[in-house]
């Protein structure tokens, strides 16, 4: 596999060029249009110019969770000690993420553990003040460390000490979440999530609980936007990509094939991949999220395919490697290896596809699905800006210095770009 410097594509990115807040109308971000190489500037309530009447706006509907847990070592004279902060990345039991937010008598969750060292062993024990007024305890006890990430086991009751009450608790981990964990900004704004952060770090569209970082090219989309699109002609369909704190990982190797993609969980349902069929030719990507959902389509299908020669396995395993998209030859049409998906949901009577997904969109990627992407500007030296090398055929350099020239704000609550694909597609 031929070497990709990731030093070639850095960038300089002064502080202050990083948007710390978003601006008080989402629409109003700048945006920059980037077609056959040539670059202008507009306003992101207009992209819908910018669209063909017969596009379909593909966008993730994922929410960000309050996925950050603040709890305090109890010294043996019952004063408050060391400060553990326990950050939930994703489900491990149960491990579908609604069955582990809807859960009310306990979950395990892979997590990050700030100041680790000082939790030793023991429960650490939280009090929830919960919004219809009922207070429980929130115990968190630490379980197998695997790399820099712990599993850790939640239960939650009433407080004994408030309450007499003995009976089955019917409350979910969500509300717990919601009562006392605290939204996970990106670390690179380097500040404290406030309280507006709660609306503004979530798309008006996201609807599915799960993710602990936000779609961020959906944060420009406001209502009135999306039914001024739909007036105009466009669809718009949705896919949920819970997005992990991965996808704040920056290459640290020389050779960007060396990096180890995270793997995210996503869900289409069979209504969307219906539409995209009857679309191909014409769709739009809202976010990386969006795009990498889209594009692994391709490659389940092309599993799907392969099994349909015989009956379906009663739970067969549906998920895209980093390097499948390079490891052989691809020669089904992309119709056909969406049709696939479908046939298999209807012969298993299902309505929504699940699957996870570890590709890496990188140069050299043959692009099956996405015609133009719609993006903020991404880390110097990420694995996003290999991506939008990829689909700008590696022209990305002229894209981002007329943003850095012409005072473009980024990353998440930055301004944004709709790019539209150089490189060629496979057969329809």
């Amino acid at each position: 596999m031929e070497e990709i410097l990731i030093e070639e594509y850095n960038y300089p990115l002064p502080d202050e060029r990083i948007a710390k807040y978003p601006l008080a109308e989402r629409d109003q971000s700048k945006l920059l249009v980037y077609r056959e190489g040539k670059v202008s500037e507009d306003r992101f309530c207009h992209v819908g110019e910018y669209l063909p009447a017969n596009s379909l706006l593909i966008y993730n509907n994922t929410r960000v969770i309050q996925a950050r847990l603040e709890f305090r070592k109890q010294s043996e004279d019952g004063q408050q000690g060391a400060r553990i902060e326990i950050f939930c990345l994703e489900p491990l039991d149960p491990h579908d993420y609604q069955l582990s937010l809807g859960a009310t008598d306990g979950c395990t969750w892979k997590c990050m553990i700030g100041n680790a060292r000082k939790w030793k062993s023991g429960a650490l024990a939280l009090p929830v003040v919960l919004p219809s007024g009922e207070e429980v305890v929130l115990s968190a006890e630490k379980g197998e460390q695997t790399g820099n990430t712990f599993a850790v086991h939640f239960s939650w009751s009433l407080n004994c000490q408030l309450s007499t009450v003995n009976y089955p608790l019917n409350i979910s981990f969500a509300e717990i979440l919601d009562a006392v964990g605290e939204l996970p900004i990106p670390p690179y704004l380097n500040r404290k999530t406030e309280e507006s952060d709660k609306t503004t770090y979530q798309t008006v569209y996201s609807r599915i609980k799960g993710s602990v970082a936000a779609p961020t090219a959906g944060l420009h989309f406001t209502d009135n936007l999306l039914n001024g699109l739909r007036e105009r002609g466009i669809q718009t369909a949705e896919v949920t990509l819970h997005v992990g704190a991965g996808t704040f990982q920056p290459v640290k190797v020389a050779d960007a094939n060396q990096h180890t993609m995270h793997t995210e969980i996503i869900a289409v349902p069979k209504t969307t991949i219906q539409t995209i069929i009857n679309n191909l030719g014409h769709i739009v990507a809202v976010g990386t999220t969006s795009m990498r959902t889209l594009e692994s389509l391709y490659f389940l299908g092309e599993q799907l395919h392969t099994l349909h020669s015989t009956p379906y396995p009663l739970h067969p395993t549906l998920s895209v490697s980093q390097f499948e998209p390079y490891n052989h030859e691809h020669t089904l049409t992309t119709h056909d290896a969406l049709q696939a998906i479908v046939d298999y949901l209807e012969a298993t009577r299902q309505d929504v596809l699940h699957a996870e997904t570890q590709i890496m969109i990188k140069p050299g990627y043959i692009f099956r699905v996405v015609n133009q992407l719609i993006t903020n500007f991404h880390q110097p030296k990420s694995t996003l800006l290999l991506l939008v090398s990829a689909f700008v055929g590696g022209d990305w350099h002229t894209i981002y210095d007329y943003a850095l020239s012409h005072d473009f704000r980024f990353l998440s609550y930055g301004d944004s770009s709709i790019l539209f694909r150089r490189n060629p597609a496979s057969k329809l």
